[in-house]
């Protein structure tokens, strides 16, 4: 029998449970059609899920087209239970991918195909609810290809001309094909999609099982069957309990066959299966044997884990998805949290985005999570599987440390008859790239046995940061140096070494903060932009109008998940129900409010004594203990960098802390204006009494100054002074140091181009924190320097200076602030982002230079300048003798 394995991944509401429905239905394995409204599908087996609508556990079918036995994976849609569907990736052939006509690809879709992307799992896309008004099929098409791949292609219209020349356009092999036959063989056409170079796009509607049929056949037709190796490997991807309490182990047989009564190893455990079965829907069937390609629920297994790989299989699951929100539970008077710790362990076993931590100091469980729906969730498995009313706090988010900086962490242990000391080089790495591990260390100079063992200590526990006691991430640890003596070192002597040269390295380094962040996508009436835009820059987030169609906005941007989690109530109070918000997890990026954030956790490393961040010495005898700041006066093996001569390079490699400007064009800007400043005044007058900001200005061209007007104005150019010094990696490396220096070097800059430049240039720079300041208006060479009075920041004279004097003046504003720009585009004025102005004046100062040096006087040195008149007289009687 050829096996297949699909899985079916959806944004929430897209129809993903009823697109399953509908093929169960049609392939015979189902007699009558479920509906989510009626609570009655084959595949949401779980009260809780027909009670909310939502898939909450993956679940799986299996049914027959032909002589192909499909295993259908239904994954949950809801961002809340995201790390469920993640584990199923690793199990698929193939996936399929269900986005709503009429919503479109929304924020979670992008997440799916990222995962997607990152499993490299081909997909045939399946376009749902296309029975809906005014969805057109070219648009969709059109935005495919945009939004996800433009390797999206149309086989709704399989054997014409357009389909080939579609195909042909994604891959060598495919043009080739074309070319010489004008057609393209469907094995061709298999392995391209195999190969994830082409993505199959079929169009219906699940509900009225319009395209379903003809979807369900391209799968079959168009999917290359698995080919497995001999010797027993498998992939255990869930852990469950049936309704007798007996523990599942949830796998994929990914090589050979496994039998009743088979010994199964991994690692240091080996236990024996003793029953197999294959699920479809809540029902099971009960078999001896289980092929290659297989999906089965396994007992007897009490040691597995999901991620991990039997037999030939090696371990393979590193979730990109993470809770990120931390609740206190609330247990009930009398219920003992020691007592209760080891059952709620077991549903962490079972749910991938559950995390129990036990504290300690306080004696108290808490449990880390995705979102409030499954924290929802998780309150009610806990009353129905343990009969325990449990309650949460108020929570707060997981927060997260990187560093900035390279360093050096040192750590050494020698109590009496012990001895080691590890040395190991923290580098910052790219966001979301979570922890690496390596070895840059002789084995001269350490033996293999010793960084072995110091790599496992490395990986073996979760570091804490020096800012708030939050987990390191983000950052490449090296072990580059170390020693042990032969007599007195064991191996728990390098354990020690080891987790103390991370937290020394930490302390040295400049710490981080992170928090995460949520990727959104906001659906509100257009006339209400305006007011979703000043929340979003509230809340420190960013945004940008994607789309607007029937009077409706799509907005999309990120923001941070401690201001914007509860947002959907605010947009369904002011849009009244017709707005919204769908979010879906970004990953972790730099803290909007880290020092609000450290002085409420009030973590004080130096107290950590789990973690220390100093290491133990021994002198005359005697044990003693080195802070942390004075272990590289103790260390006994020379520091890597000095070794390498490095030091200077690792300034060099100080990470920015600062994200890149977010610059709106200036045709948003317009539409955006459009959409909320005159939105209120009707439909017969919206457009003719009052001229768009781009006419007020007198239009724009596309280059450096968008906007010029044609009546000869004196122009001016306003610098948001702190803007732009942030903007600019030089000045906000400088300013680092030194604030003043980056000013300066700024306002020299500047005055250099203002003396090519035909206009007035005024700096601003925020003085409102100043109590009693009064605003400055100073001269600094040729330009001009404002500080703001108190209560007033920069922001704010910018707007009123261009309020007041855009009719008289030609007015640029160069700023990198979203909503400043918006305001200032409204008043008329041209916009000049913090790249475009540095670019700008680097130009200009090389034009001076250039203009200084080709104006300098040649200065030549002749010979007979040197020489005096009596002198000259004698040579030239000489020159007048040869010529006789």
């Amino acid at each position: 029998m050829k096996n297949l394995v699909i899985g079916i991944l959806a944004h929430v509401d897209a129809g993903k449970t009823t697109l399953s429905e509908s093929m169960l239905y049609l392939s015979g394995r189902i007699r009558k059609l479920g509906r989510v409204d009626n609570k009655d599908t084959f595949l949401d087996t779980y009260e809780l899920e027909r009670a909310r609508g939502i898939t909450i556990f993956s679940k799986q079918a299996v049914f027959k087209i032909g002589d192909i036995q499909i295993t259908l994976l239904d994954t949950p849609g809801h961002v809340d239970f995201s790390t469920e569907m993640e584990r199923t990736l690793q199990v698929l052939d193939y996936a399929i991918l269900v986005i709503s006509g009429s919503d479109s690809i929304q924020s979670h879709t992008k997440t799916l195909w990222r995962l997607l992307d990152i499993y490299r799992i081909p997909v045939f896309i399946f376009v749902n609810k296309m029975d809906q008004r005014r969805n057109d099929k070219d648009t969709l098409m059109t935005e495919l290809k945009r939004r996800l791949s433009d390797r999206c292609v149309d086989f709704t219209h399989i054997g014409s001309n357009d389909f080939y020349e579609q195909l042909a356009m994604c891959g060598e092999v495919l043009m080739d094909a074309f070319i010489e036959t004008g057609s393209i063989d469907n094995n061709i056409i298999r392995g391209a999609i195999k190969k994830r170079e082409v993505f199959p796009c079929y169009f219906g509607s699940a509900l009225k099982l319009d395209g379903v049929e003809e979807f369900m056949n391209g799968i079959v037709e168009y999917s290359e069957m698995p080919v497995y190796p001999k010797r027993f490997s498998a992939r255990v991807f869930k852990i469950g309990r049936d309704e007798k309490g007996n523990r599942l182990t949830y796998m994929k047989i990914t090589g050979g066959k496994l039998n009743v009564r088979d010994v199964v190893k991994s690692g240091e455990w080996e236990e024996k299966v003793t029953q197999i079965r294959i699920y479809s829907g809540q029902k099971f069937e009960a078999v001896n044997e289980a092929e290659a390609g297989t999906v089965c629920a396994v007992t007897g297994l009490t040691h597995t884990r999901a991620g991990e790989g039997l037999g030939e299989e090696k371990d393979f699951f590193v979730p990109v998805l993470e809770p990120v929100l931390s609740y206190r539970i609330v247990l009930p008077e009398g219920c003992d949290p020691r007592m209760m710790l080891p059952k709620l362990r077991e549903l962490e076993e079972e749910e991938p985005a559950l995390r129990i931590v036990w504290n300690e100091q306080l004696k108290e469980i808490q449990v880390q999570i995705m979102g409030e729906v499954q924290l929802e969730i998780l309150q009610s498995m806990i009353k129905d599987r343990y009969g325990v009313d449990v309650s949460f706090d108020s929570g707060r988010v997981v927060y997260k440390e990187t560093i900035a900086n390279t360093v050096e962490g040192v750590g050494h242990f020698e109590p009496l008859r012990h001895y080691a000391e590890v040395h190991l080089l923290l580098e910052p790495a790219e966001r979301g790239s979570g922890l690496e591990f390596a070895v840059d260390c002789s084995d001269d100079v350490l033996s293999r046995n010793w960084k072995n063992l110091i790599m496992t200590h490395l990986r073996e526990k979760v570091h804490k940061g020096v800012l708030t006691g939050s987990p390191i991430t983000d950052m490449k640890i090296t072990l580059v140096s170390g020693k042990a003596h032969n007599k007195h070192t064991d191996g728990g002597d390098f354990r020690e070494a080891t987790y103390r040269a991370v937290r020394q390295g930490l302390k040295e380094a400049q710490s981080v903060l992170l928090e995460p962040y949520y990727s959104f996508q906001l659906e509100i009436p257009e006339k209400m932009v305006g007011r979703a835009m000043a929340d979003i820059e509230r809340m420190h987030g960013t945004c940008q109008i994607s789309q607007v169609r029937d009077d409706m906005a799509i907005i999309t941007g990120s923001a941070p998940v401690s201001t914007f989690q509860n947002y959907q109530k605010d947009v369904t109070a002011y849009t009244k129900g017709l707005g919204k918000l769908f979010c879906t997890l970004k990953g972790y990026d730099i803290c909007h409010n880290p020092e609000e954030v450290i002085a409420e956790i009030g973590y004080d490393s130096e107290k950590d004594f789990e973690n220390p961040t100093g290491s133990v010495f021994c002198a005359n005898g005697t044990s003693f203990y080195v802070p942390w700041y004075m272990v590289k006066e103790y260390m006994h093996v020379e520091s890597w960098f000095q070794a390498r001569n490095s030091s200077d390079d690792a300034e060099q490699d100080r990470e920015k802390l600062y994200t890149h400007e977010k610059w709106i064009s200036a045709e948003e800007v317009d539409r955006i204006l459009q959409r909320t400043y005159f939105s209120n005044q009707g439909k017969k007058s919206s457009w003719r009494k009052r001229k768009p900001a781009k006419e007020k200005a007198g239009g724009y061209s596309q280059s450096l100054y968008i906007g010029r007007p044609k009546e000869n104005k004196e122009k001016y150019l306003l610098v948001d002074g702190y803007n732009i010094i942030f903007a600019w990696p030089e000045l906000k490396e400088m300013a680092k140091e030194n604030m003043d220096a980056a000013k300066s070097r700024l306002l020299d800059w500047l005055s250099k181009y203002k003396s090519v430049e035909d206009c007035e240039v005024i700096v601003v720079f925020d003085a409102y924190r100043v109590q009693g300041h009064p605003e400055e208006f100073l001269e600094y060479g040729n330009i001009y320097v404002v500080y703001t009075k108190e209560a007033q920041t920069a922001d704010q004279y910018i707007e009123k200076f261009a309020h007041d004097n855009s009719e008289k003046f030609d007015i640029t504003v160069a700023t990198s602030d979203g909503l400043q720009q918006v305001i200032i585009r409204g008043e008329g004025c041209a916009l000049m982002s913090a790249s475009e102005l540095r670019e700008k004046v680097k130009f200009t100062n090389e034009t001076i230079v250039r203009i200084y040096k080709e104006k300098q006087p040649v200065d030549r040195n002749f010979l007979m300048d040197k020489l005096s008149e009596e002198t000259k007289k004698q040579m030239r009687n000489l020159l007048s003798e040869d010529d006789v």
